[in-house]
């Protein structure tokens, strides 16, 4: 009797030790809570983050034990790259954001114009919204698509009435980055600089990779099985992130 306990505490120990080795150094899943990254990421998303593209620091295990003080294998994030970092705020909450300054760069908002070293950035308006979130509501919006780069392009969204229109300029640090929400006027990001501020590269975590499962929580609980065919959002499934 005692040996077959032994015997499935063994494989139990096991099977958590390889569960917590997939999730540190290859993938780990995360919940969308916020409207910060609409319309991208929707509340109710859950993604797959890639562990190992940026290399590793405390960070990439659980409850960031001081196994090493710098980052290993490091691999600088491009410009554009959905990635979940800690706040440097606490070192502990999760954030994800979108790339925008690279250290050295310096950022700035011109007349609702993104300006990244002095070049304004590209944008072509799509159309308005009003299906985006904000603090639980929805709002509306202007939708744009935003060319930070020749091989980068992604939809990004500004309030109808009320958006930041200028900003102070922005110098990131060595071995920092500078992150925005892709809902500008609705997302905490690198702007607020007593919040989230310039993010080391310590702190990064890993970058998103793929919408896994998607449920909208404002039409009910995942749980309420037979709801799911309004909260489910099945053509988000398996949706590569961009």
């Amino acid at each position: 009797m005692l040996a077959k306990i032994f015997e499935n505490l063994k494989t139990l120990i096991i099977a958590l030790l390889i569960a917590i080795l997939i999730r540190s150094l290859f993938f780990q899943p995360f919940y969308i809570p916020s409207s910060s990254m609409e319309p991208t990421l929707l509340v109710g998303d859950r993604i797959f983050v890639s562990k190992y593209t940026y290399g590793y620091s405390k960070h990439s295990f659980p409850f960031s034990p001081p196994i090493f003080k710098n980052r290993i294998l490091y691999s600088k994030p491009n410009y554009g790259d959905l990635v979940v970092f800690k706040t440097p705020s606490d070192n502990r909450t999760d954030f994800i954001k979108r790339l925008i300054g690279l250290p050295g760069d310096q950022i700035q908002f011109k007349d609702g114009n993104l300006f990244v070293n002095n070049e304004m950035i590209k944008r072509e308006k799509i159309n308005n919204r009003n299906d985006i979130r904000c603090a639980g509501k929805e709002i509306d919006v202007l939708e744009y698509n935003e060319e930070l780069s020749k091989k980068k392009s992604f939809n990004i969204v500004y309030k109808l009435k009320g958006s930041m229109k200028n900003s102070d300029l922005y110098k990131v640090p060595d071995d920092h980055f500078f992150f925005l929400g892709d809902n500008r006027d609705c997302s905490s990001d690198s702007r607020f600089l007593g919040n989230v501020g310039y993010v080391h590269k310590d702190n990064l975590v890993g970058k998103a990779r793929i919408i896994f499962f998607s449920n909208d929580t404002l039409k009910g609980s995942v749980l309420k099985f037979w709801n799911w065919g309004n909260s489910l959002r099945l053509d988000r499934f398996f949706k590569i992130i961009k």
